[in-house]
């Protein structure tokens, strides 16, 4: 049957793109040096570093960690890794969903597959949804989460300890930078000689 033979060639073009960037990992081997590296430099920015991590109370206890976008920056610098979510299925009004992340060096991959039903939760009680559009958001925003933790699962704890602590040590030294600031930084180089003119 002609649809037979569609997913036959979709499972070949798969096993090929696996097959090569298999090979492209071993030809480039990971610096995890260099790679962590990136990692922390990339942790300098302020605005990675207010997102680094969530927070949130659970039976009286506050739960944190790393969020999405710093678990997607690391992997992002630690090269030869692949990660994802994609929807297997949807039928009788949820999505059967697979979040993954893969290590194509070292080949360690860890993946959820989980169940998100078509229905939004509000204070005045849930409702199926039914438009695609507001389908994909709540798939993608539940999908973020599971990523993030597969992501966590393959990246070596201590590459995101260093991140994290990065992150912190940003937060801690950010300058805010306002206009009363300004004024009384060039009254303090005035003092050394150094006109508003020249610092500009």
């Amino acid at each position: 049957r002609k649809q037979d033979g569609m997913l036959a060639v979709a499972q070949q073009r798969e096993i090929a793109e696996v097959q090569a960037a298999m090979i492209i990992a071993r030809m480039n081997p990971r610096d995890e040096q260099q790679a962590l590296d990136r990692i922390v430099n990339a942790c300098t920015r302020p605005q990675l570093a207010e997102a680094s991590t969530y927070d949130y109370s659970k039976g009286g206890t506050t739960i944190s960690g790393a969020s999405i976008r710093l678990a997607e920056v690391i992997a992002q610098n630690w090269g030869n890794f692949e990660c994802g979510v994609r929807e297997l299925s949807q039928q009788n009004g949820e999505s059967t969903v697979e979040a993954y992340a893969w290590d194509i060096q070292t080949n360690f991959r860890y993946k959820k597959v989980f169940h998100v039903p078509h229905v939004r939760h509000t204070k005045k009680g849930d409702y199926a949804i039914t438009d695609p559009r507001e389908i994909y958001e709540l798939v993608a925003n539940v999908g973020a989460r599971r990523k993030r933790a597969c992501i966590l699962a393959v990246i070596p704890g201590d590459i995101q300890e260093s991140a994290i602590t990065q992150c912190e040590t940003t937060m801690l030294t950010k300058f805010e930078v306002t206009e009363e600031r300004l004024k009384n930084l060039v009254v303090k180089f005035a003092q050394l000689g150094v006109t508003k003119e020249m610092i500009e």
